[in-house]
């Protein structure tokens, strides 16, 4: 028998590599420029085309390379970086594998340029699918040059799985911000379309921050510091209420390298725990400067992910930091514990006497004597059962009419106990409209039908009636809704870019906004019954929805901006509503297409049958 075990070749070995290093052409970006950081550069130019397809280019002002160290650098596990195996336990670089480079030349069409200091001529290389094509001189700056073009151009399956232009361009911003963020002190330009994106100049922490998220950022952070013999903790955190309805700027840096870490973001989750509503995200900033042997690196191809030695104690020492700034900013309550503990009494004025406290008693007061109190329940004046339907629906309709709501607390017990599963129909009769409506906990419309009771679940139901509207109203081609007073909404730099490219869906659903330049947008109208509200965190809602997973067809994206829209500004359960809105409600819901399901597939309604009713009141 024939020996079925062989080495692969070196080509298909480096395709193999780039599957784990080189997913999409962010993570070329993430190499290319963490190498000029290991280089020394102070200045660095990123260039992107198409995304990142067409073109990735790199420039650097860094040491350079000799003849020699350029054709290494293209050879799998070679590297500067570490000589042993002890090594990985002492690593400040951020590439040390020495995979990056070959594994981004088995896919792609490469053209490197590098010149060390004090070198006559510099070296150019031009690689394709691994293999040198020229290896020549060439007059070229101090400093490395590396374009890398047609990304994947021999792995057609991996170019065919990557998402639209919009969607990786974010995936490279994100990778941009997270180098910017931890080198504010080094210069940083980027093209996109040869537009520029951004021109960072050399500065600090803050005003790094700030010219990448914008300048409203200046009045939100918060520093933190904290020193131990373990951990060095520095950096900002966003005071609470500019908390945001979705995951944005939230960073974790160990020793100059970007770190994902679902352990520390709890800890930071818990220190912001009771000052912003659980379903808001506060933004982050966080440094964590440590001894290098006390973490690994070494556990995954990106080395985002770490390994802590000791992570409970750092979890405690981080959320001890942020808890120590936010009360230092009079963000939460802090305890002195220097001050005594003892009651604060206040000294006697010259000549006060202490009285002793006198008590009111009313002797009439008769504990077992019930106060007749108007209660706005479900009373009727009638004793005796009545003789048609009619009447006790009168009745019932007139008890009603005295107070648009009943207490919330026992119905709202009693609904959570209905079949709210029953698959009855609803039947609207002719007189159905003339039935009195009220709202229980805030939450709950309920009135008579024909069947029975019907229990109207407002927030579905309002989420439903904007779908349909906005939907209807991009069908039509119909002009924007009502106008407001112009609103200018400010975005990061990859909202802006993603918010750019779906104003005219936005505009065909019945918004009118307008781009206005340096990541400014102007809302002047809205679709009609939506008032004012929090558009911005509206439209922050739909990009976050529509980042990880931008659909191909028109018809599908208008469809994602309507439901999102649709679900945060609708009406939300614990929201008072005056009677005209509970009738409003009533009608259009009923008006829908679709009207007993959410955008999302949540029952908008169902009815309680009057036999059903009946049985919850027989022994």
């Amino acid at each position: 028998m024939s020996d079925i075990i062989r080495m692969l070749p070196e080509s298909v070995a480096n395709q193999i590599a780039a599957g784990e290093v080189v997913q999409r052409p962010a993570s070329a970006v993430k190499e290319l420029l963490e190498n000029t950081i290991d280089a020394g550069a102070t200045e660095v130019k990123l260039v992107i085309k198409e995304a990142g397809r067409a073109l990735i280019q790199v420039i650097d002002n860094g040491c350079g390379m000799s003849e020699r160290d350029a054709r290494m650098c293209f050879e799998r596990h070679a590297t500067s970086k570490i000589q042993t195996a002890q090594d990985l336990f002492s690593i400040r670089t951020l590439g040390f594998r020495g995979e990056a480079l070959a594994s981004i030349a088995s896919v792609s069409h490469v053209e490197l340029r590098t010149k060390k200091a004090g070198d006559e001529i510099g070296t150019q290389l031009i690689i394709e699918g691994s293999e040198v094509m020229n290896h020549s001189p060439v007059n070229t700056p101090e400093g490395t040059s590396i374009s890398v073009k047609n990304l994947f151009y021999n792995v057609p399956a991996r170019r065919n799985f990557l998402k639209s232009n919009t969607s990786e361009l974010k995936y490279i911003l994100d990778e941009f911000n997270r180098v910017a963020l931890v080198h504010p002190d080094i210069a940083f330009k980027m093209y996109n379309q040869e537009k520029v994106m951004f021109q960072l100049p050399s500065a600090n922490l803050r005003q790094r921050i700030v010219a990448l998220f914008g300048q409203n950022y200046n009045q939100r952070l918060i520093p933190v510091e904290q020193f131990t013999n373990m951990v060095n903790i520095s950096g900002f955190v966003g005071k609470p209420e500019f908390a945001k309805k979705t995951r944005g700027e939230q960073f974790f840096f160990a020793n100059g390298r970007f770190i994902k870490n679902p352990y520390l973001h709890h800890a930071v989750e818990a220190a912001f725990r009771e000052l912003i509503p659980k379903d808001s995200f506060a933004s982050y900033f966080l440094y964590l400067e440590l001894d290098p042997a006390n973490i690994d690196v070494n556990i995954h191809p990106t080395k985002t992910e770490i390994n802590f030695t000791d992570s409970k104690s750092i979890y405690a020492i981080l959320q001890a930091a942020v808890r120590q700034t936010l009360g230092k900013y009079n963000l939460t309550t802090v305890l002195d514990f220097e001050q005594e503990q003892s009651m604060d009494i206040p000294p006697l004025k010259p000549g006060q006497v202490i009285r002793p406290p006198q008590i009111t008693v009313n002797p009439d007061y008769n504990p077992f004597e019930k106060k007749q109190e108007f209660q706005p329940s479900l009373y009727f004046e009638n004793t005796g059962r009545p003789s048609s339907g009619n009447a006790w629906r009168d009745n019932f309709r007139a008890s009603v009419n005295q107070a648009a709501s009943i207490p919330s607390a026992p119905l709202a017990d009693l609904l959570d106990k209905l079949n709210e599963g029953s698959d009855l129909r609803l039947d609207l009769g002719p007189d159905d409209s003339n039935h009195p409506l009220f709202q229980i906990a805030n939450s709950y419309i309920v009135t008579e039908t024909t069947n029975g009771l019907l229990f109207i679940d407002q927030q579905a139901a309002h989420e439903r009636i904007l779908f349909e509207e906005m939907l209807e109203k991009g069908e039509s081609g119909s002009s924007p809704g009502s106008g407001i007073m112009p609103e200018t909404l400010t975005f990061s730099p990859d909202n802006a870019l993603l918010l750019a490219g779906l104003l005219e869906d936005f505009n065909t659903l019945g918004f009118e906004i307008s781009e206005f330049g340096n990541n400014d947008f102007v809302l002047h109208s809205v679709p009609h019954d939506l008032g004012h509200t929090d558009f911005h965190g509206a439209v922050e809602q739909v990009l976050e929805a529509i980042k990880n997973e931008l659909p191909g067809k028109n018809a599908e994206k208008k469809q994602m901006i309507a439901k999102t829209m649709a679900r945060t500004l609708a009406i939300k359960r614990g929201k008072s509503l005056k009677q005209e809105e509970l009738e409003s409600i009533r009608q259009k819901l009923f008006s829908c297409k679709i009207p007993d399901l959410s955008p999302y597939g949540k029952p908008a309604f169902f009815v309680l049958s009057f036999e059903d009713l009946s049985k919850k009141f027989k022994t």
